[in-house]
């Protein structure tokens, strides 16, 4: 049996959640609620020592961090493959997965910080936040929070994820160049996977067409990666309306400033 521990707007459990479709794997779920730190609750902390979502857990075992979890799920269930069998398209999968863990991961959490989720921890009290800082193992990702939002989009962090987007996007239209349909070829695979929601979080952040707007190649991987049943099953539909609209409301509010701020990137650098 499959039990995914889950929060709904959370882009690693997204990502998650597209693979199972994909697969077309049953699995029950739990909510975490994120905003009332059920991730930090002792019974949650044994599965899950980080504090984050999503956790899998599949007969008993338990899996941790989505990219794993993502390849624990290829690896149980073969079928369809979303993993290429080929040894060199195999670790070009695997850099792609590296991207977003040691840099785009961040990227958007601070992209979203600083807009959406700011408001949010601006309406509790200060003891509020400072209890929400304290809960925050990692001194770096605290740091991160802190900055975010003290600072909004003027903090180096949401300068550094701006950076971080600009490289990745540049990577994948020089990938895409040659008229590929996907990351890896002519086969949707976890590379598309492990992409797609932190494309779709700019997305509904309104902040996407600020770096699509000349690179048609991108472009034309996102129409179809959006097109896919499990974009909406894992993305698009678990999401409130009320979650779209803040996203939309709150972004636009800084898609301007965010759009300086990667000129100001693109002059220096």
């Amino acid at each position: 049996m499959l039990k995914l521990y889950r929060s709904g707007n959370s882009i690693c459990t997204q990502k998650v959640l597209m693979t199972l479709d994909e697969k077309g794997l049953a699995f029950g779920s739990q909510e975490v609620n994120l905003f009332k730190n059920e991730q930090y609750e002792p019974k949650y902390l044994k599965l899950n020592p980080k504090g984050v979502v999503p956790t899998l857990e599949h007969d008993g075992k338990v899996v941790i961090e989505s990219t794993l979890i993502c390849e624990y799920l290829e690896d149980a269930f073969p079928t369809p493959h979303l993993v290429p069998k080929d040894p060199f398209l195999r670790s070009q999968m695997r850099l792609w997965s590296k991207t977003v863990d040691e840099g785009i991961f961040e990227a958007t959490r601070e992209l979203s910080f600083s807009s959406v989720f700011r408001e949010k921890l601006k309406n509790m009290s200060a003891d509020q936040r400072e209890r929400r800082y304290s809960n925050v193992g990692d001194p770096e990702r605290r740091s991160r929070y802190i900055s975010t939002f003290e600072s909004g989009v003027g903090s180096h962090y949401v300068f550094e994820g701006i950076a971080n987007y600009e490289k990745l996007f540049n990577n994948m239209e020089k990938t895409l160049d040659d008229g590929r349909e996907w990351l890896l070829g002519e086969n949707y695979s976890l590379a598309d996977i492990t992409l797609t929601p932190f494309v779709a979080r700019l997305y509904y952040l309104t902040f996407l067409g600020i770096w699509l707007e000349n690179r048609p190649g991108v472009r034309a991987w996102w129409d179809r990666a959006k097109s896919r049943p499990c974009f909406d099953v894992a993305i698009d539909n678990p999401l409130t309306d009320m979650e779209k609209k803040e996203m939309e409301t709150y972004g636009s509010k800084v898609k301007e400033k965010i759009r300086e701020r990667r000129k100001e990137y693109l002059a220096n650098y």
